[in-house]
């Protein structure tokens, strides 16, 4: 048996470099943040108007319903109106706002070639704006098949 000293390992050694691992993480979530964000703070421009009696707000375009029943029957705002009337009054709604849009809403048995007739009126009459109004379908009914 030898009496003699032990060794010691010291182990390891300490480490001196610097992780950047975490680093790239942060400033990549900098970075990202900064793109995400840059277009926001220059698309708010800050404007100190000058006031004016005169600057009203802009109303908002006229509409007027417009409704074919399954006779073919003619409504103007829910009255009964013939050919001749509708497209006066259709004309001097044009003349009142040229923005007027024309809320068409037909009844689903009427002829198509009715259909366009009335909007050749409204067309007529100095009104081009014409929105078809159809009421969403049920959720359990199956579509309708196309025919060709």
């Amino acid at each position: 048996m030898a009496f003699g000293r032990f060794e010691r390992h010291s182990g390891p050694q300490p480490f001196s470099d610097i992780n950047v691992t975490p680093l790239v993480d942060v400033m990549l979530v900098l970075v990202v943040i900064f793109i995400i964000t840059a277009p926001l703070l220059t698309s708010s421009i800050q404007l100190n108007l000058p006031k004016t009696a005169d600057a009203q707000p802009s109303t908002p375009p006229q509409a007027v319903t417009l409704a074919i029943d399954k006779a073919s029957q003619l409504f103007l705002n829910d009255q009964l109106v013939s050919a001749d009337e509708l497209k006066q009054q259709l004309t001097q709604a044009a003349t009142r706002s040229p923005d007027t849009e024309v809320q068409l809403r037909a009844d689903a048995s009427v002829p198509y070639g009715r259909v366009v007739e009335v909007m050749g009126l409204a067309h007529q009459a100095g009104l081009t704006r014409i929105g078809f109004v159809a009421e969403p379908a049920a959720a359990l009914a199956p579509p309708l098949p196309l025919s060709h």
